[in-house]
């Protein structure tokens, strides 16, 4: 499987905690190659199309260098990459549009890392790796915070003093790269661009954005990706004071790790972190953990649709928004005061359109595309 030397290849990153993640891309944009390694630091395992098969890989830099002797493999040479981008998650206030990676750029993503401990290191490692291995290929960072830098700033600042916004204590937003493709992505499929639309990317993260006119003007998460909407393993909203305490009793590191890592579906549920696993139990702790993440998911709307004084569309994205027609239909049931109907066969089969013809808001569902925007980003970057 060749990519295109004469255009160049874009290689994109999404790096997690303990995963990379790739998609090869070439010059047109068409998906050419997807892969990636899970398990860095214990069980590694690669996998690249039909291949599947164990690696070792003790750390990131381990894991991306497996990564690309496997494209090389199949045969995509990085001689014939024109460029990487990557997916980083906190560009904080100062990183919003795409970048090229340099020195100065990297410290200040290493500089928002305490922002998003899960993520921001782990983006750093795959481009001081990806630095060492190919040091002439030029890298190209996309922030997921980006897409929400046209957010008011009555809905930015916490009711704090100036000087703790000053010190990035503020809500950010995250998801951005997903939403920003399912703007683009709705525009075709509407036939044009909606004014009122309410977006939900629900997956082991989740977030709603409230979108007017193609920019975000509200959104759940905020100073880091733990505010919000019920997740697979953060919180999601909680009081502060009850941060406050949990910190007193259990340590600052401890009430870090249950709200992040602990919590969410996975708190209420008794481990089950994974919407599939809790779907197919009977359990009454995974029934309430489902009840809870649609019921805050509705919840939040409420607010979403008032910062927009009005709707006209809801989408779903994400693999819990793709997939889950039990929790699609929960949150438009929850929605029907705003004008929101669904058919219920086309919910079932995952269909991109749910609404009929005489629905007043519609409903969608649109597969999340970071990836391709991430690249198109990138291919921008380096050849303007």
């Amino acid at each position: 499987m060749m990519g295109d030397p004469a255009g160049g290849d874009v290689l994109v990153l999404n790096v997690g905690s303990s995963s990379i993640k790739c998609v090869v891309f070439d010059a047109a944009l068409h998906e050419v190659l997807r892969g990636g390694v899970d398990g860095i630091g214990h069980h590694a395992a690669l996998r690249m199309g039909a291949l599947r098969q164990p690696v070792t890989a003790p750390d990131h830099g381990a894991a991306l260098s497996a990564l690309l002797k496997a494209l090389e493999a199949q045969g995509i040479a990085m001689t014939s990459l024109r460029v990487a981008g990557h997916r980083v998650v906190h560009g904080g206030p100062n990183l919003a549009a795409p970048a090229r990676v340099t020195p100065a750029v990297r410290a200040e993503i290493a500089r928002c890392a305490p922002l998003a401990p899960l993520h921001n290191p782990h983006n750093l490692a795959a481009m001081e790796a990806l630095a060492r291995l190919t040091p002439d290929l030029p890298q190209v960072a996309c922030f997921d915070t980006g897409f929400h830098a046209s957010i008011p700033e009555v809905a930015q600042r916490y009711a704090l003093p100036p000087d703790c916004a000053e010190a990035g204590i503020r809500r950010f937003g995250f998801h951005g790269l997903s939403y920003a493709g399912l703007v683009a992505r709705l525009e075709s499929l509407a036939g044009g661009l909606l004014d009122r639309v309410l977006a939900f990317h629900l997956g082991n993260g989740a977030s709603a954005c409230a979108i007017l006119r193609g920019q975000s003007v509200a959104t759940t998460m905020g100073y880091s990706p733990t505010d919000g909407l019920t997740m697979g393993t953060r919180c999601g909203s909680i009081d502060p004071n009850a941060v406050l305490r949990l910190a007193e009793e259990r340590g600052v590191e401890g009430a870090r790790d249950l709200l992040n890592n602990r919590a969410g579906l996975a708190g209420l549920s008794g481990g089950i972190s994974d919407m599939r696993a809790l779907e197919e139990s009977a359990c009454p702790e995974a029934v309430f953990a489902i009840d809870h993440f649609t019921y805050w998911a509705g919840r939040h709307a409420g607010s979403l649709i008032s910062a927009m004084e009005g709707l006209e569309a809801v989408v779903f994205t994400g693999g819990i928004g793709e997939n889950s027609a039990r929790v699609r239909a929960a949150i438009l049931d929850g929605l029907r005061w705003a004008g929101v109907s669904f058919e219920a066969d086309r919910n079932a089969r995952n269909a991109p359109r749910l609404h009929g013809d005489d629905a007043s808001v519609t409903a969608w569902v649109i597969p999340a595309e970071e990836e391709r925007v991430i690249a198109r980003a990138a291919l921008d970057l380096v050849q303007a």
